[in-house]
């Protein structure tokens, strides 16, 4: 292999790389799928990209298997290893198993344990490491060192790059007319290798990177100018949830990508939804990552009658973690609104308040009495006419003089304060409230209750299970002024991504 296939710089260097993969050993040409339902609501043809028909039901594999295939017999005989919580750990697993290779996946502890059986059933030796990505990705850098293992990275390499580069190969195979071609972006692999391969060979499609807006590393390396690390990431979309893109995938996504766009996790539970009603597939949230991110820019540009493509990337879900897409697709289609209502507290006034709201369906509705005077209502209802209906219900309300607070967008609203109604302390305190996400893995709870529940009285707590690989609480603690210094060191201690909630409007209108 020469020196320009192994370190291509140029797109006709990625090109040749891309086109001599070797992925079809163990990789399928999965289908470009029409989404007529979608395409007609939105006025353009809508095409997905089932890489949740791959053996391992991602993309991950293809990329995965191209470095692995390429390596020297030498290396192929010491062995590999890799550093996953997810798809790339699976690929990994089938490539070695494929190409007779020992190979080695190190991934934490809060693994789920579906996730690591379905790595050892694919062949890989799981190695149980550290409580997050970073921490088995040092584990598995330590072996690799230690035992002469070749440690293959998830997307920053260009022969996995390169393999990832073979969807958009497929793509233009499939249909040469799109217009544009949305692909999902974690740490940039698949987003580096397609746009690189249709720059060259069809540079008129337009090429859109997609993004969560509370994971999004490559928009902040573009801000910068070079990568550069996100103090945090959500794990909703944990397999687009990386804190620094990488530098060959930045390179290339900053020369070949032609824009990008970011989406609220709610519009990525209402693309997962349309990608059901669509294909009746199931895509985990980053699978369907940039169909969300399709939509949306279709219609901030006023596209029409256009040919736009997307990928599926994955479709490796945990199912429970479906209750909570289910509660938010319909939010993220602009389908439902969610308010707070302030009502006189007298006989007839829910029955002024519903005919107000006139015929429209009331999707949820909480309520408990507070004192003689005004009550204050949770209530979502369903919308037709989107975010134009909302606002003329609120006005109506307004008219009639009923205080509204649209929280719709809030998400602590969303999250807990819906399941907490009617919850007030029976005397004045001095409260303030954090939101929490920790691993979900066994010690979880207690590391946080002995980090902080031992010092400060907890005031309120709210946790539910959505199925995810963390959990999310609500935590009130009584603290006076003075005690904020201390607490706040407390809070870096435990490590545990948090936020300050005491303003929020929801808990001020229903707990406080």
């Amino acid at each position: 292999m020469s020196p320009a296939d192994n370190h291509p710089e140029s797109g006709a260097d990625y090109l040749r790389q891309i086109l001599r993969a070797p992925v079809y050993e163990v990789a399928t040409v999965t289908p470009l799928q029409d989404m007529p339902r979608l395409g007609a609501r939105i006025g353009n043809q809508v095409q997905i990209k089932r890489e949740d028909r791959q053996p391992v039901h991602s993309f991950k594999l293809r990329g995965a298997y191209n470095m692995v295939a390429n390596l020297t017999d030498e290396q192929k005989r010491a062995g590999v290893i890799a550093a996953s919580a997810g798809n790339h750990a699976q690929g990994m697993a089938l490539s070695g198993t494929k190409l007779g290779i020992n190979t080695t996946i190190v991934m934490p502890k809060t693994t789920p344990d579906i996730k690591v059986e379905a790595v050892r059933g694919f062949g890989g030796n799981v190695v149980l490491h550290g409580s997050n990505f970073d921490e088995a990705k040092a584990e598995a850098e330590r072996l690799s060192v230690k035992h002469g293992y070749t440690f293959v990275p998830p997307f920053d390499h260009p022969l996995v790059i390169a393999g990832q580069g073979t969807i958009g190969m497929e793509m233009l195979q499939q249909n040469g007319h799109l217009d544009y071609i949305f692909v999902p972006v974690g740490g940039g692999g698949l987003a580096a290798g397609v746009a690189v391969l249709v720059k060259q060979l069809m540079p008129e499609i337009k090429v859109i990177a997609v993004e969560p807006e509370d994971s999004a590393c490559l928009k902040a390396a573009l801000d910068a100018g070079e990568p550069v690390a996100l103090d945090q990431v959500s794990m909703f979309a944990d397999g687009v949830a990386v804190k620094i893109i990488g530098n060959e995938t930045f390179r290339l996504c900053q020369k070949y990508i032609d824009g990008h766009i970011t989406v609220s996790s709610d519009e990525i539970c209402a693309a997962v939804k349309d990608i059901f009603e669509d294909t009746r597939a199931i895509a985990e949230p980053s699978g369907a990552l940039a169909l969300a991110g399709l939509k949306k820019f279709a219609e901030s540009n006023e596209l029409k009658d256009k040919q736009l493509g997307t990928v599926l990337s994955g479709a490796n879900t945990n199912f429970h973690g479906l209750r909570y897409v289910s509660e938010r697709c319909e939010l993220g289609e602009k389908r439902e609104g969610i308010l707070a209502v302030t009502i006189p507290e007298r006989q007839g006034a829910f029955f002024e308040f519903c005919n107000i709201i006139g015929g429209r369906a009331v999707t949820e509705f909480n309520y408990r009495y507070n004192d003689d005077k005004l009550a204050n209502i949770f209530v979502g209802v369903r919308l037709i006419g989107g975010q134009d209906e909302l606002e003329g219900i609120i006005n109506d309300l307004r008219a009639s003089g009923y205080p509204v607070v649209d929280l719709s967008d809030d998400e602590m609203a969303k999250l807990h304060i819906r399941y907490m109604i009617g919850g007030r302390p029976s005397k004045p305190i001095k409260e303030r409230l954090y939101s929490f996400e920790f691993p979900e893995y066994p010690g979880a709870l207690l590391k946080f209750l002995s980090t902080l529940g031992t010092h400060w009285n907890i005031s309120l707590f709210n946790y539910r299970n959505q199925g995810a690989d963390y959990g999310r609480v609500l935590c009130g603690f009584e603290l006076e002024d003075s005690d904020l210094h201390e607490f706040s060191a407390h809070l870096r201690e435990l490590g545990y991504q948090c936020k300050d909630e005491t303003d929020n409007p929801s808990y001020k209108f229903f707990l406080s």
